[in-house]
């Protein structure tokens, strides 16, 4: 289906959903159209009030100002992003509430309360103090999704140190560039990750990934196998817990960064994603009470990892700085059987899920009765994200998963945003294909190449019109690459995503406008992929695109063409299919490799990959002007 066949098709959508009766009715934003034009037109006052909710060490001067590309949030205020999240729930008499409950695949769990985890977070903070760690210090984090993941994050905030946080699956090349990219003077990584019942052995990679770089001072192991002896520069994660149980948060600047996340972009090298505590604590804590409608006696299960940006905002802080209960689980969704995460939402009283469309589709696919082996109507809210929920999984998801006791919701963010940008509420009607409404306080619209803004039902590029407490402050090391969003259309942030809107106000995100991926709703460069695949010895070009799959939404084709002497065969096709995969991890791994005898270019030299991609789907591939003939 080509892009114009796939817009008219979901403007012929009629079907419309709503949320039972009892559960709109009890919707935290009930009034959203009034709330909405407020948050716009009285932009300083909306964020003023919501921000009045959370602990300042010191008053802002001014809300907010942006000069067209940058901005900055509560400005002179002074605070510590757990101070909110740990500090004040422990003040106000919920020291023994229930923060944190992990699981394992085996069955095993960990749980800690709001005085536990405020205790463990500045024995930590204590430690890395001891190891030359302060305010402004980089810390790489590669750890699992372990309790001791979510702390050494808090610990690392506490004291002002700036966190980044590498997926533990990431290959040791992808490590190491993180690592120098941000500058960290000591990395904090566990031994194993466990998956599918396996040990993943993380420590042979940060090995790998740190022993050429003089400029990590230290690597703090934590040990879930049996202990090895520490080599040089290590410390075992242990011993930082021995520290003193009391460590006064740091008093930093509301912009003061909290930390980089890395995501792809464009371009070969990765995208360093600054957050601040001040903003992106208000903002992603506002989304956890507008969007994901959670009250004080919620139980969340979010599943996602702590190497995402869902990890960072709904695992991390918004539910602790909202004092709320979140489950984690460490592991893959169908194991030890199919139906585990009904038998955790059933045995818990789960209340609200984050989960992908990727689990969804998968759900579906293992078919409806696992779910029904299970009583599933503790399940008020299942929040989606991370690409385009389609039609089908979506009312799949409300036939089988929330029936008659609760809502499907879709939302659409970016790492770069933080937080829900587009949403469908409780109180909202949900059209199939469509993810719904500008969030309050997010002014967005689809602009044409000119800049122009476009009427509805005109699919164009999806642009914001200002800033937002929990958008990015930067592109950490090349700022211009954060500037390029705000200055290629000035008056626009250009998200990189293309969408359409209907005449009521509801918007559909069709996918990437430039050349990222998104597997299984994590976005992963061209750019990367063909890197490391050139690398190898034998290819001499090669490109990737993007190919619709049922479970994950887009699957990674490559077509590489080979150096002299070398031949196509199943053989390479398996050796470059291994080679990716550990220059890059699993998720960059080629689901297709087909061999060519050259790639479509333009006369300028550039591989037209929506050629390839049109190409491979059956689709018009538009104008071909500027093709190398």
């Amino acid at each position: 289906m080509s892009q114009v066949d796939h817009i008219q098709a979901l403007l012929a959508e009629q079907e419309i959903f709503k949320a039972p009766e009892q559960v709109s009715k009890q919707a935290n934003l009930k009034n959203y159209e009034e709330v909405y034009e407020y948050s716009v037109n009285e932009n300083d006052a909306f964020w003023a009030e919501v921000a009045s909710r959370f602990s300042w060490l010191e008053p802002w001067q001014k809300v907010s100002s942006f000069d067209g590309v940058n901005h900055k949030w509560f400005e002179g205020a002074k605070t510590n992003i757990t101070l909110n999240a740990l500090d004040r729930h422990v003040a106000s008499g919920k020291k023994n509430k229930l923060a944190l409950l992990w699981l394992g695949e085996d069955g095993s769990e960990r749980s800690v309360t709001y005085g536990m985890l405020l205790r463990m977070v500045n024995r930590l903070a204590n430690g890395l103090k001891a190891l030359g760690v302060s305010k402004g210090d980089r810390v790489v984090i590669y750890m699992p999704l372990t309790i001791e993941g979510v702390a050494s994050m808090l610990a690392c905030a506490r004291i002002g140190a700036v966190h980044s946080v590498v997926y533990a699956g990431f290959a040791a090349g992808a490590l190491r560039t993180r690592i120098e990219d941000a500058g960290a003077k000591v990395v904090i990584a566990g031994d194993i990750g466990i998956r599918r019942g396996k040990a993943v052995d993380l420590k042979s990679i940060v090995d790998a990934a740190v022993a050429p770089l003089d400029s990590v001072e230290h690597v703090v192991i934590f040990f879930r196998a049996e202990k090895r002896p520490l080599k040089e520069k290590e410390v075992d994660f242990a011993d930082l817990l021995k520290y003193p149980a009391t460590c006064e948060a740091e008093a930093l600047e509301a912009e003061h960064p909290l930390y980089i996340l890395y995501t792809s972009g464009t371009t070969g090298k990765p995208k360093g994603v600054v957050h601040v505590h001040g903003g992106y604590m208000v903002g992603t804590a506002y989304h956890l009470e507008s969007f994901f409608d959670l009250k004080e006696d919620d139980v969340f299960f979010c599943m996602s990892d702590i190497g995402w940006v869902v990890g960072h905002s709904y695992i991390t802080y918004a539910p602790l700085v909202g004092g709320m209960t979140t489950i984690f689980r460490e592991g893959a969704p169908d194991t030890p059987h199919p139906g585990i995460i009904w038998e955790i939402v059933e045995k818990y009283g789960v209340t609200a899920m984050f989960t992908a469309p990727t689990a969804v589709r998968m759900w579906m696919r293992m078919g409806a009765d696992y779910p029904a082996n299970y009583d599933l109507s503790s399940l008020r809210i299942l929040a989606c994200a991370g690409e385009p929920l389609n039609p089908e999984a979506f009312r799949w998801a409300m036939k089988h998963l929330t029936a008659d006791h609760g809502y499907v919701m879709d939302n659409w963010w970016q790492t770069e945003l933080g937080g829900p940008t587009l949403a469908t509420l409780v109180t909202q009607e949900h059209k199939p294909g469509f993810v719904g409404r500008p969030m309050p306080g997010v002014e967005i619209c689809i602009v044409n190449e000119d800049g122009e803004e476009m009427p509805p039902n005109t699919g164009g590029l999806l642009a914001l019109k200002r800033p937002f407490p929990h958008m990015l402050r930067t592109i950490y090391g090349t700022p211009e690459r954060y500037e390029k969003a705000w200055k290629q259309l000035p008056g626009y942030y250009l998200t990189g995503d293309i969408a359409i809107f209907d005449e009521a106000g509801r918007f559909s995100v069709l996918g990437r406008a430039d050349d990222v991926l998104n597997v299984a709703g994590h976005r992963i460069g061209t750019a990367d992929v063909e890197s490391a695949l050139v690398a190898h010895p034998a290819v001499a070009e090669a490109a990737v695109i993007g190919i619709p799959d049922e479970i994950k939404g887009e699957a990674i084709k490559a077509f590489v063409v080979l150096r002299n002497g070398f031949s196509a065969g199943s053989d390479l096709q398996k050796t470059l299919t291994v080679h990716v995969r550990n220059e890059l991890g699993p998720i960059a791994t080629p689901q297709e490799i087909t061999f060519v005898d050259g790639l479509p270019k333009t006369r300028s030299g550039k591989i037209m990959r929506r050629l390839l991609k049109a190409r491979e789907l059956g689709q018009d591939p538009g104008d071909l002007s500027t093709l190398e003939s």
